[in-house]
């Protein structure tokens, strides 16, 4: 069924939360390297967000919710912090890190975690032995707090 909008009917979006388990997606991944930096991932942002984690689609991990509204009228919902084990790489969601675009504190950060690329919204990492754990966790602890704080009425 897909959602009503205007009038008309568009494509349903397919990354939602749901109830699948988290644990047997990431027993999933077949590349041993990439499955246990998974896990290592998933404690480390349980850790920080003391959130327990949730599937979103068929792919995402994420940590808590927050409703987006763009000025185009796209919305839906998203998790506040999250990643997803690619076959190329792991891929975080840290939409704080765009909140505040002349916020310098990320740059700093990111010029300080190791081995990494950007993309407009996601951190991509080959493997997290290319960058230093504790400034990744800063990262997280960053992005997590400020998207909660641009999204007040987020859990």
């Amino acid at each position: 069924m897909g959602l009503q909008l205007n009038g008309g009917i568009v494509a349903e979006l397919k990354t939602q939360k749901n109830d699948a388990d988290v644990e047997d997606f990431l027993n999933q991944v077949e590349h041993e390297g990439k499955r246990e930096d998974s896990f290592k991932l998933l404690e480390l942002m349980q850790q920080v967000t003391g959130l327990e984690p949730k599937m979103w689609g068929d792919s995402i991990i994420g940590f808590g919710q927050y409703h987006y509204r763009y000025a185009t009228g796209h919305e839906g919902d998203a998790g506040l912090v999250g990643f997803s084990p690619r076959k190329q790489n792991l891929t975080l969601y840290l939409m704080g890190c765009y909140v505040n675009p002349g916020d310098k504190k990320y740059d700093k950060l990111f010029q300080r975690l190791g081995k990494h690329k950007l993309g407009k919204s996601c951190l991509y990492i080959n493997k997290l032995s290319d960058v230093d754990l504790d400034v990744l966790k800063d990262l997280i602890k960053e992005s997590f707090e400020d998207l909660k704080k641009f999204y007040p009425s987020s859990d």
